[in-house]
């Protein structure tokens, strides 16, 4: 047996580059995405990507090179321990901050792209191995190219549709919130019409596909605790697999006290970061599915400690995804390697695939564990920097005003709105 090659155990992270790309219309994913390019210099180049932050992606942009600069640059890319502390503990804080951690966790992706690349293995068998050969996936209900927009978004027959196409597909989960819009006024309670709709859509998509796939109800934390607790009664005859963020992410009690009133299971996640607030979270018993984002929750090693924590819960994991697929390739890696993944968010579009030149897919409604070194992906970097984002709007956003108790709410599935384009 050849011995183990220790050339370049002393690599140092020595360059980055960010580049921030924007999916084509529609923009399923987001107005925009946040890639990182860090080199080392030994000249191995590894890919992360930062999930959505509170300022836009000029402020953000320089928050990552910041971070890198400042707590990353002339490091070995293997401390990935020391180099999280230094973020955490920046600005005498130690405590979550979503947008450096946001930054950090892109690039924390980027150093196991590079360990991954150093090591000919991919970064599946740095964490531990692989303890699932293939991944279960979910797909969110978007508009088939006979669906009418925004009619679509008010639309149980049209979900249901689209449901059964995803289904044939071979998924066997599908995810949809037709609840109405999110808004920044926090919680609120449910109009007569959201219930309403919520319910024809669950029953319509229930009758459309049976038994065959699981029904992922979405809310994205905009009811207050009674109006969570009355939406989820409505839904339960249909037997959701979860109820995503039910309230505010903040309000953990909150979310326990609609958790204890519901049997549905409550999910919640994506706009968490970092094993404090996950830890919360289940310590409270407000949740018994995770939901991380792997570009905001801490990056990869982080997120293994949060499916540790998890794990000691009886709680499962299942990495969210409203971004590019280096985020992606990141979340698939992680699921690989743990033994309480549930399911793992996927977007299939033409800009997606072909970012990554296709180098992993969706086969049946399962991804298989990628084998290529690193990551996995071969990052088209060149069709990245031909579709540069020109707009002034954030990756998502909330409604400011109110919703609508007379008449009825709709929420366009995530798309973004096309104002600053």
């Amino acid at each position: 047996m050849a011995p183990f090659n220790t050339s370049g155990t002393d690599m140092k992270l020595a360059d980055l580059d960010v580049i921030v790309t924007a999916p084509p219309a529609p923009g399923w994913g987001g107005r925009y995405w946040i890639l990182v390019k860090v080199t080392t210099d030994t000249g191995i180049t590894g890919w992360g990507e930062c999930y959505a932050s509170a300022v836009g992606p000029d402020a953000m942009t320089a928050v990552i090179h910041d971070v890198f600069e400042r707590h990353m640059a002339g490091e070995n890319p293997e401390n990935i321990e020391v180099m999280f502390r230094r973020v955490y503990s920046s600005g005498f804080t130690q405590r979550p901050d979503p947008t450096v951690i946001g930054a950090f966790s892109g690039l924390e992706i980027a150093c196991w792209d590079i360990l991954g690349k150093h090591r000919e293995r991919p970064v599946w068998a740095l964490l531990g191995g692989r303890m699932n050969d293939r991944i279960r996936a979910y797909t969110y209900l978007y508009p088939m190219p006979n669906h009418p927009m925004p009619k679509f978004w008010g639309s149980a027959d049209m979900a249901a549709e689209t449901a059964v196409a995803m289904v044939e597909k071979g998924y066997t989960a599908i995810k949809f919130d037709p609840a109405g819009p999110y808004t920044i006024r926090g919680g609120h309670q449910p109009s007569m019409s959201d219930i309403e709709t919520s319910v024809q859509f669950c029953k319509s998509i229930r009758e459309a596909v049976g038994s065959r796939a699981d029904l992922l109800f979405g809310t994205h934390g905009q009811f207050s605790t009674g109006g969570a607790i009355r939406m989820a009664q409505a839904l339960e005859p249909y037997m959701p697999l979860w109820f995503e963020e039910p309230v505010p992410p903040d309000n953990i009690e909150a979310m326990a006290t609609v958790a204890r009133s519901t049997k549905i299971p409550v999910a919640t996640g994506e706009r968490l970061t970092t094993k404090a607030e996950f830890g919360a979270v289940l310590a409270a018993g407000a949740a018994n599915i995770l939901q991380p984002a792997l570009g905001r929750s801490g990056g990869i090693w982080e997120t293994k400690k949060i499916a540790a924590l998890a794990e000691a819960h009886n709680a499962q994991m299942a990495p969210h995804l409203y971004a590019g697929p280096v985020e992606w390739a990141a979340n698939l890696h992680f699921a690989v390697s743990i033994p309480n993944i549930l399911i793992a968010e996927t977007i299939e579009t033409p800009f997606h695939s072909a970012l990554i030149k296709n180098s992993i897919t969706v086969e049946n409604g399962f991804v298989s564990a990628p084998e290529a070194p690193g990551l996995g992906i071969d990052v088209d970097e060149e069709l990245a920097r031909a579709h540069p984002f020109t707009g002034n709007g954030l990756h998502l956003e909330m409604q400011e005003d109110p919703i609508d108790y007379v008449g009825k709410n709709l929420f366009e599935g995530g798309a973004p709105a096309q104002k600053d384009t």
